[in-house]
Formats: structure tokens, sequence, C-alpha cells
């Protein structure tokens, strides 16, 4: 038996709750990018300034060869990761605070679901279930010559070379929060209150496998694209039941952080090898 839902917004009462839906999604894409673009800016002023502050350092001649790849290359791994922090977590905590702001009831209830043992045993359970799911699709693929390469692995081994313990804070915790606060609280929980959980799990697990994989951005074609998504969406769709279930996000998020750092140590494992 699932917990009661969320309080409806009062936005709520003004627009279909599949009309919210898509002005919640089109807001956070829009404030994502916003901050995206702002984040690449400053990135950039940021490596004009060096390059003129080297540049005075050899007598106001530009640097040359490798120094000036190095100064005026690609962002890199740490760059790439605050400008995902800031961007994606900014736009999380914006449609939060103005879309679906947790009542005083809602928070202390949600604190008493989550010092419920029962509430942790369906974490781990939901944990696990996404695992072995999304082992055995990808297994499934494998058998079909389907191998999907993730956008986002090239970016992860950079990482994990250079920045391991910024990584694991990246992945571990704070991705898992912003995700679920967005995807899980705003997202599901506005169809969840509307009483069309069910939709609200599809919708949202779509958005969710969308934005891990967007089309044109990796060399995937569409059959690997598909498997992606199908794994994505079916983690999408087990966390936001686990938030209905439990009535807590915290659960949502330690299912989300313990399949992120699954990953992580299988990434550490076969790179090792």
């Amino acid at each position: 038996m699932s917990v009661p839902p969320p309080l409806s917004p009062p936005m709520a009462r003004k627009e279909s709750p599949v009309i919210g839906f898509i002005a919640d999604l089109l807001l956070a894409a829009g404030f994502l990018l916003c901050l995206s673009l702002a984040c690449g800016l400053a990135w950039g002023l940021w490596r004009g300034v060096m390059v003129g502050m080297e540049a005075a350092k050899n007598g106001n001649g530009m640097p040359a060869g490798k120094e000036l790849s190095g100064l005026l290359g690609d962002p890199g791994a740490l760059a790439q990761i605050l400008i995902a922090l800031i961007s994606t977590g900014g736009a999380a905590l914006v449609l939060y605070f103005w879309r679906r702001r947790a009542t005083p009831a809602e928070r202390a209830q949600s604190h008493r679901n989550a010092r419920r043992g029962t509430t942790w045993g369906w974490t781990l359970l939901v944990a696990a279930c996404v695992f072995i799911g999304s082992s055995l699709i990808s297994w499934i693929g494998k058998q079909f010559g389907i191998e999907p390469a993730p956008t986002n692995l090239p970016l992860m081994e950079q990482a994990l070379a250079n920045y391991p313990l910024l990584l694991v804070v990246f992945a571990v915790f704070l991705a898992p929060a912003y995700e679920e606060l967005l995807f899980r609280r705003v997202l599901f929980g506005r169809l969840w209150a509307a009483g069309r959980p069910w939709l609200g799990m599809l919708l949202s697990g779509a958005a969710f496998a969308l934005v891990h994989e967007v089309p044109g951005t990796s060399p995937n074609g569409l059959p690997e694209m598909l498997l992606l998504w199908l794994i994505y969406g079916g983690m999408g769709i087990a966390f936001a039941w686990l938030y209905r279930k439990t009535g807590t996000l915290w659960a949502a998020i330690a299912a989300h952080a313990i399949n992120n750092a699954i990953a992580l140590g299988a990434l550490v494992w076969f790179g090792a090898q």
C-alpha cells in the first residue's frame, strides 16, 4: 500500500496536470540551457584572462604550442562536471522552490517515513532490481550485437583519472540528489498529486531517459539509443515507484546513489583490467 500523495501545488488548480508537467519540463530545460550558457561564457572568460596573464608573463607575446593548446583547449572533466552541477542542480532548485516546494507538514511526514525500517528495505530491493534489470537489458542487447556507449562515459573516464574524489562526490551524492529533486519531486510529484501516478512514472521516466541520452550527442545508432532509453527510463520509473511507495524522496535519492556507486565501481574495476 502506497502512502498518500503530496499536496497539489496552488498552480495545479488552474491548469491540467499534464500541461503543468509539460510546463515544468520546458521551464527546467530553459533554466538548464541558460545556466549552461552562462557557465560556458564564464569558463571562456576565465580562459581568456589566463591566456592574457600568460602572454604578459612572456613579455606580451602570445603563448605558443602546447602552452596555448592547454589554455584554449576543451574545458576538460573538471569544468564539465562543474557546469553540469551548476546548470542541472540550479534548474532543479529553481523548479522545486518555484513550482513544487514541500510544505512543513510534507517535510515532517517525509522525515517520519525515512525513519521506518521498511523504507530502507524497499530502497535496497529497488536498487538491486534496477541493477539486475539494467544488466539483463544490456546482456540481451549484446546478444543482438547492440552495445551502446553512454554519452557521459568519456567524461567519467577522464574525471576518474584526474579527479577521482570529485567524481565520487558528484556521481554518488550530488547528482542523485538534484536529479531526484527535479524528476521525482517536481515532475512525477505533480501528476502523483493530481491522482495520476502511473502516467507520472511513465512521463518522468521518459524525460529522465532523454536527458541522459540526448539524440545526436553521441555516435550511438538508433538501436543503441533505444536500449539506453529503455535502461534509463526503467530506472526513472523504478525510482518514482519507490518515492510513491515509501513517501520520502530520501529513499529514491539513496537508491539512485547506490546505482551510481555500482556503476562507478564497475568503471574502476574494468578500467583496472
